[in-house]
Order: C-alpha cells, then structure tokens, then sequence
C-alpha cells in the first residue's frame, strides 16, 4: 500500500509539473525511486495511476454526502451556498488532477470515457438539486435552463481564471459562486 502511495505521490507531481503527456513510467519510476516494472505490476499504466489519484482525493471529499447535505437544506438559497462549498474544496484540493484529466483525455480514450462518465454524473447531482428547488426558480426558468447555468458557473476554467490567474482567495471564490448560483437561479 505505501508503494502505491508513493508512485501516485510522484505521479502527481509530475503529471502536474511535466504534463501527462510529458510524464513516463520512467520519469516516475526514478521520481518515486521505485522500479517501473513494480509500477507496472501495481497500476499497469500512467491510466490508471491517474485514476488512482483522482478516486482517493474524490473520496476524501465523500461528494455524494456533500450534495445531500445541499439538498436537505429547507432555504435554497443555503443549499446552493452549500453547494459552492462544495465545488471550492473539489477545485482547492483537486484542480491539478482535473486540469491532468482535461489534458490526459485529448491522448487517452480510456480518460476521455471517464470524464464523460464524470460530466454525466455532475449533471445527474446538479439535475437533482435544481429539480429540488424548481419551485423557487426564477420565473420563465426551466429545470434545463437552471442546470445549464449550474454548470456554467462551475467549469473548471472559471476557476482557473478566477483563482489560479486572478489571484483570488478559495473564499472569494466560494462567496462569488454562491452569490451567482442565488442571482442567476433564484426568483
């Protein structure tokens, strides 16, 4: 298991340094000073080491809770606040392995699946929770509408521009998320 560990811990670092399409099994077999056979054995590929990473941040995060807790909020306006919690801590502790996932996908079917799959399961919870709260929709707003807006404000490249280019603190990020899901949604 610390094996394990410590390739994804080299990996990482790479991916996000090099690139993943500028990162070898060789570069992080000699970054974790571990043999890429052994890598090989542990993982089978640079695909699946990056999986490993992006399911054990994922599910530090336990997403899934974290959008019923949104949910069970009874004024929407506190859901979607809950929500922009939400989406600050998956970019604050993950925007590396989403931006590596985005490149990895333009060279790698396999990823190029999983981030449909991913995409399609972000709709599925941001369907949910507007359907939650399709009452309290601006009027003339469908449900469509609401969830195309939902994820709007929350792509990745928002962030980056917001955080990573413009210097923003998390926070600032999260308070102008929320407030833009309540304007942009809400009656």
């Amino acid at each position: 298991m610390a094996t394990k560990a410590q390739i994804a811990s080299a990996a990482r670092a790479l991916f996000a340094a090099q690139g993943y399409v500028g990162t070898t099994i060789a570069s992080i077999a000699e970054a974790a000073d571990i043999p890429a056979p052994t890598i090989y054995s542990a993982f089978g590929g640079k695909a699946a080491i990056l999986k490993a990473i992006a399911w054990d941040v994922a599910g530090t995060l336990d997403i899934d809770r974290a959008h019923e807790q949104a949910l069970a909020q009874p004024d929407p306006r506190d859901g979607l606040r809950t929500a922009a919690n939400i989406q600050r801590r998956q970019f604050e502790q993950m925007y590396d392995v989403i931006d590596i996932y985005q490149e990895a996908a333009r060279t790698d079917p396999d990823i190029a699946r999983d981030i449909q799959t991913i995409a399609a399961n972000r709709e599925r919870a941001f369907r949910r929770h507007i359907e939650a709260i399709a009452p309290q929709l601006r009027p003339s707003l469908s449900v469509d509408e609401g969830v195309t807006i939902y994820l709007a404000l929350v792509l990745p490249e928002v962030y980056r521009t917001l955080v990573i280019e413009g210097g923003w603190a998390a926070d600032r990020y999260e308070d102008w998320l929320a407030g833009a899901l309540i304007t942009q949604l809400l009656a």
